[in-house]
């Protein structure tokens, strides 16, 4: 399950109710019976609260005097947050969640590869290349895969010499450890190693319309994926996709 399910009953109280709280089981504005939910999950009132305490710390629930505790709009939500994607993904939100991401990235990575064509040193091709092994390496294991994925992505935002758009991982992140995890769940034979291989050869070889052309055709095949996984899902209107 990842994310909290692991520490213990408190983990799994916070999963539980991030989960609910995702999907949609506890719709916005709904208020938590603290009492009756402890009764049916068997747990404490302090787990509970300490639980609580979490999500509003990740802008999903809040608690008021004489209104009691209840599901924050989502636009107050902390969409970026890696457990609030990761809960969005496995509860019914992932068209949504991965139409967004891929826009994003559309617009910023492949600007990304083409400074890091530029302006990377020999140090960062070497994290681009042992990011790309770790790849290879781990096919068959979705999520070690997934994070050697986004590894990559992360050394090539810090290739591009720009600090802000080094940063731009913490946007990216959160929802694309999950795409990768379901895509490469629901479909094994799915390699995306040539297309990053691709990327990193333009970046070595200091090309940068190769770089920038590179990256908008691995996230072409990243949206067709996506758009395969969720073909028999209802999702948001079409968008236009520029990739």
């Amino acid at each position: 399950m990842g994310g909290y399910a692991g520490r213990g009953v408190h983990g799994r109280i916070v999963e539980l109710l991030g989960r609910r709280v995702a999907s949609g089981a506890l719709p916005e504005g709904s208020l938590l019976d603290l009492r009756a939910l402890g009764a049916e999950l068997g747990v404490s009132m302090s787990v509970l609260r300490e639980s609580v305490r979490v999500l509003a710390a990740k802008g999903l629930v809040d608690s008021r005097q004489k209104r009691g505790t209840f599901v924050r709009p989502r636009s107050e939500w902390h969409l970026l947050d890696a457990d609030v994607a990761r809960w969005r993904a496995c509860g019914g939100d992932t068209a949504r969640l991965m139409a967004d991401l891929a826009e994003l990235r559309a617009l910023v990575e492949p600007a990304a590869a083409r400074y890091a064509a530029a302006r990377r040193t020999g140090a960062q091709v070497a994290d681009l290349a042992e990011a790309l092994a770790r790849m290879e390496r781990t096919r068959g294991d979705p999520r070690a895969h997934a994070l050697a994925d986004l590894e990559f992505h992360r050394c090539l935002l810090a290739a591009s010499g720009n600090e802000l758009l080094a940063r731009m991982d913490l946007l990216v992140a959160p929802g694309l450890v999950e795409r990768d995890v379901l895509v490469h769940s629901a479909d094994p034979g799915a390699d995306p190693v040539p297309g990053h291989r691709a990327v990193l050869e333009a970046v070595r070889a200091r090309d940068a319309d190769a770089a920038e052309a590179a990256m908008r055709a691995l996230l072409a095949a990243s949206a067709a994926d996506v758009r395969r996984l969720a073909a028999p899902a209802a999702g948001p209107p079409d968008r236009e996709e520029h990739t």
